[in-house]
Parts: structure tokens; C-alpha cells; sequence
């Protein structure tokens, strides 16, 4: 007898800005289903609303939509921006957790991400979104083969080295995103209160103080403290001046390492690059540094 297969679906939903580049979107669904598959584009560019993929209703509407899909196993965030502010009391948790979609984004994404963790403890990934990483001409094999291959296996690994890191071997919950979002979610329900857990952030034209001040709300709010270790991607496009004097990125570094009551390490690849990783956000995960280079081994997450 002839066995067929069937393409999994993956759903593209607008929850925050529009595509800027329709031509440049349509490629990017090309380039899905030449991966092998079935496309179910929610999103509508000619729904666009003011700086929005569509109204907040049509938005809310394509994300349970897409989740009530028995077709689609991928939900797929078109881009971050901003939106997902908006949405976040609205949305049924419960139905996003018992669908078993694997929901894919960053950025702005990242507050749906901690609010499906922090209200049903269910897991989801930081990863590539169709703006850039798949409209992008010079498409990422890097970040494209981390995220099949983590989406598709039972057990993935990162590794990653930077000056300066130190020796550590922690294990607990995975968590974290952009550093923007966190913040903002501080002192809502929708921020997940992890115990023993490594958080990762990341954050793009943000300068240094900025940063270091995100981190020092979350520090004295209590939420660093809980943690095992803090795991820095990338944070760029940002602008130095001659007013700086030397505070840059490595001087705020050094302070916090000294100030902050946990490991601090870097060299994430991940953020608003064009090279990233997937990393599956509630898993349980072991981070191993020897001072050298250092593995972060994410596992007991769902996957195709």
C-alpha cells in the first residue's frame, strides 16, 4: 500500500505591525511552502490598520483562528513592532495551551509568550518571524536550520562563547525574550514568576544605560534574584556619543556583573540578527560554562 504524507500547516498571524513590503511577503510564503509547507495566511495586507497588521479585533480573531485550525501545527508571527500591548487581556490563554500549535516569534511576540507561560505554564519559541527572516533575500541557512531542526526534535542545544563569562553549571526553566517587553510586563499578571530559572534578553536600539536600567527594574522588582543565570543575546543599533565618555556596552556589562546577585553571561546568538537561534521558551534547560565557550541544552518542550 502507498503511504502519502501530509505537509504540516503553518499559520501567519499579524499580532503586532504590517509587512512594509508586500512583494517581499508574498516571496516569504514561497519560501515556506518550498520547505514543504501548507501555508494559511491569515494576515491580509490590505487590512492594514494605521501601524497594525489589522484592528485589534481582526488581530485577536486571526490568533484563536489560527489556533482552532486542526490544519496548522506552526503559528507563525508576521512581525513584531508593536500591538501585542493591546491584545494581552483578551486572549484565551486556555485555547492557545490545549491546541497544541508551536507559537514562533520575537520581539514584540515576546508578551504573548510570557503570558501563555505565566497563565498555563505552556511553552513556545523564540524564533524567526516571516519579517525578516523569511522575506529577506539573503535568507539565513543559519537560522532557518536552527529553527526546523529545534521545532523538530526532542532535545536541542546552543552553543555560544564570549570573553569574560563565567564558569557555571545551572539547570531550571528557560525564559525571557525581548528586554522592552519583560520590563514593560513587570508587576502584571502576564509576567510568569519563574523560580531557578536562566532568562535570556535581548533588545535592539536600546543604548547601554537603557539597557542596564531594564535590567536594574527587573533586579529591584525581585525577579533576577529567583534566577540561576542571566544569558545576554544580542543588543545593537545603538549610538554612542562623545557625552558617554567611556560608558559603552562592556562598561555596563562589568557594573552589573559585579552588582547583580547572579551569573551574567553573553554571546547569545539571538535578537534582531539576521544569524539566530530557536529557543523553546518554558523548556527545561542546563547551561554549562567552563569560561571558554558554553551549551545551553533545551528539552521536555513540544515539537512536530
Amino acid at each position: 500500500m502507498q503511504s502519502s504524507t501530509i505537509s504540516p500547516g503553518i499559520a501567519i498571524v499579524a499580532l503586532g505591525g504590517y509587512a512594509p513590503d508586500e512583494v517581499a511577503y508574498r516571496r516569504a510564503l514561497s519560501v515556506l511552502e518550498s520547505r514543504g509547507f501548507a501555508v494559511h495566511a491569515y494576515y491580509d495586507p490590505a487590512r492594514k490598520h494605521q501601524r497594525f497588521g489589522a484592528s485589534d479585533a481582526q488581530r485577536l480573531a486571526m490568533l484563536h483562528a489560527a489556533a482552532r485550525n486542526p490544519d496548522v501545527s506552526i503559528v507563525l508571527a508576521l512581525r513584531g513592532g508593536y500591538g501585542m500591548s493591546r491584545l494581552l487581556s483578551r486572549i484565551d490563554y486556555t485555547l492557545l495551551a490545549h491546541s497544541g500549535k508551536l507559537f514562533v516569534g520575537h520581539s514584540d511576540f515576546t508578551a504573548l509568550q510570557m503570558g501563555l507561560l505565566a497563565t498555563t505554564g505552556a511553552a513556545s519559541f523564540a524564533g524567526p518571524m516571516v519579517c525578516d527572516d523569511f522575506t529577506r533575500e539573503d535568507l539565513s541557512d543559519y537560522t532557518l536550520d536552527h529553527f526546523f531542526g529545534c521545532i523538530g526534535a526532542p532535545e536541542c542545544v546552543v552553543r555560544g562563547a564570549a570573553p569574560g563569562n563565567p564558569a557555571i553549571d545551572a539547570s531550571g526553566t528557560l525564559w525571557g525574550g525581548n528586554l522592552a517587553m519583560l520590563t514593560h510586563l513587570a508587576g502584571t499578571p502576564y509576567l510568569p514568576h519563574i523560580d531557578g530559572g536562566i532568562l535570556f534578553v535581548e533588545d535592539v536600539n536600546e543604548h547601554p544605560y537603557r539597557v542596564e536600567r531594564m535590567l536594574l527594574q527587573l533586579h529591584h522588582a525581585g525577579v533576577l534574584k529567583r534566577q540561576r543565570a542571566l544569558l545576554l543575546g544580542d543588543f545593537s543599533a545603538y549610538r554612542l556619543s562623545d557625552y558617554d565618555n567611556g560608558y559603552d556596552f562592556d562598561a555596563m556589562l562589568s557594573w552589573l556583573r559585579a552588582e547583580l546577585p547572579i551569573p551574567v553571561l553573553t554571546g547569545l546568538p539571538f535578537g534582531h540578527v539576521r544569524d539566530k537561534v530557536t529557543l523553546a521558551v518554558g523548556a527545561h534547560a542546563r547551561l554549562v560554562s567552563d569560561g571558554e565557550g558554553w551549551s545551553l541544552t533545551m528539552r521536555e518542550y513540544p515539537h512536530l
